[in-house]
């Protein structure tokens, strides 16, 4: 199955009614630009995710940042958007995947394998020439069926209990994982044990994903570990290193709490 579509292939499929398409366009300093992004632009038919209150439950006093959605409650949505069992689902965004690929993600965790995430993302759609639109598409009917695949996500507790042969990979950018700088969550640092693999390394700047070769590269001295989890600050941008291990042939699991999660523990334990 397709893990990514180039925006050629996209152009091709707009008329097809089993192609969805997901614009995932999000910013973390402002919340609300995402959708003002996509009411000023996007892709044609594109429906708005929006990861703070579609791509995400309440935050609580753990679960991080950016706790899981209710399964039930994304698949609802879903459905408002004409996605079934026979939909492919295209994501995109313009930030070297991080939030498409939080969507891809989750769609993988609900059991929905159709699913890939746009190479390139939007910029890579309007430097390549094709139309854009401010017409918003009308909701669809359709039946999200969830299939939780609970194998792809740990908590916590599952992470302190891994055995010596897993490994534990941190996302984030290097001074945030040597605790240098961190301008989010109230604890710097990282989890002991972590290695650090920073989730931009899988695109180029201009948001495409490196070849399939360099992905495997990268991932070379990891491939044959028994088990792999994966985490970055809230369980978003994590999910962009769980797509290019997928495409180096490893699959991995998602601390979906990650360093938020884990921080809010570490407070307890300090007051």
């Amino acid at each position: 199955m397709l893990s990514i579509v180039s925006a050629e292939w996209l152009a091709h499929h707009l008329d097809d009614r089993n192609v969805v398409i997901a614009d995932c366009r999000f910013s973390l300093a402002d919340a609300s630009l995402g959708r003002q992004q996509y009411e000023a632009g996007h892709i044609p038919g594109a429906y708005y995710f929006d990861l703070n209150q579609d791509l995400s439950s309440p935050v609580q006093q753990h679960g991080g940042r950016h706790p899981l959605p209710e399964p039930e409650v994304l698949a609802a949505k879903l459905a408002q958007a004409g996605i079934s069992a026979d939909t492919f689902v295209v994501a995109y965004d313009n930030s070297r995947l991080a939030f498409a690929a939080r969507f891809w993600w989750l769609l993988r965790y609900l059991g929905h394998d159709r699913v890939a995430v746009l190479d390139g993302g939007y910029q890579g759609w309007l430097n390549a020439k094709y139309s854009h639109t401010t017409i918003i598409p009308p909701q669809r009917s359709g039946e999200f069926l969830v299939n939780l695949q609970r194998d792809r996500v740990v908590n916590i507790e599952q992470v302190k209990a891994r055995s010596n042969d897993a490994m534990l990979i941190d996302s984030r950018e290097p001074e945030r994982y040597r605790g240098e700088r961190e301008p989010i969550d109230p604890i710097a640092g990282h989890i002991p044990g972590a290695m650090n693999y920073p989730w931009q390394e899988a695109t180029q700047a201009d948001g495409y994903l490196r070849p399939i070769a360099e992905q495997q590269q990268r991932w070379s001295t990891v491939l044959s570990t028994s088990e792999l989890m994966v985490y970055c600050g809230s369980g978003v941008t994590a999910c962009v290193n769980l797509l290019s291990l997928e495409l180096a042939g490893r699959k991995a699991k998602l601390y979906a709490g990650s360093w938020s999660d884990w921080c809010s523990y570490l407070l307890e334990v300090s007051n």
